[in-house]
């Protein structure tokens, strides 16, 4: 009899690490393609590209007008609004559908079926489709408040290479300097 538990106790005890194991392999299980742009679906992924990347294009071109007329203050009107033309041709024909199929392995790579799940499951709660339809606003809000620094670094960028290039442009010129007679 004492036999007998020992072995239904040792019968349970595997049963336990084998539906352990399982469970842990599952939970492990790489997500597929069809995961992934379920999770960019729910995500809102596509239109959440678009819009960044208006607000990206449109920061860019007010930072892009900026470094234009420090760097060429005869540069006219007429000129600064082709460019931002071209800027927004640029947007318009970026190519989103084809970004998020590249995107596809990087996810995967990074996130199981359990992640994406949880994540697809995240996003179509109330919370989620909230953080969703806030985004843009935190995206155009956070980029006004990091403005500043971004231009602070750029202008200090933008020296370096001034420096860089004047120093190069020296070491090409030749010496105007006469060579001291030799005694």
């Amino acid at each position: 009899m004492k036999l007998c538990r020992w072995w239904m106790t040792l019968l349970i005890c595997f049963s336990a690490c084998v539906v352990l194991a399982q469970q842990k392999l599952a939970s492990d299980a790489p997500a597929t393609r069809e995961d992934i742009l379920k999770m960019f679906n729910a995500m809102n992924t596509q239109d959440q590209m678009r819009q960044v990347m208006e607000q990206v294009m449109q920061r860019m071109r007010s930072i892009n007008r900026e470094q234009l007329k420090k760097r060429r203050p005869e540069i006219s009107e007429e000129e600064l609004t082709s460019i931002d033309k071209e800027s927004e041709e640029v947007a318009k024909s970026f190519p989103v559908n084809e970004l998020l199929e590249d995107m596809v392995p990087v996810y995967q790579k990074h996130l199981s079926k359990t992640d994406v799940d949880a994540i697809v499951s995240f996003y179509s709660s109330a919370t989620g489709q909230k953080l969703l339809r806030e985004m843009p606003a935190l995206m155009s809000e956070g980029m006004q408040a990091a403005y500043p620094r971004m231009q602070k670094n750029l202008d200090a960028i933008m020296q370096r290479m001034d420096e860089k290039a004047n120093q190069e442009q020296q070491k090409k010129e030749p010496s105007q300097t006469v060579p001291p007679n030799k005694k």
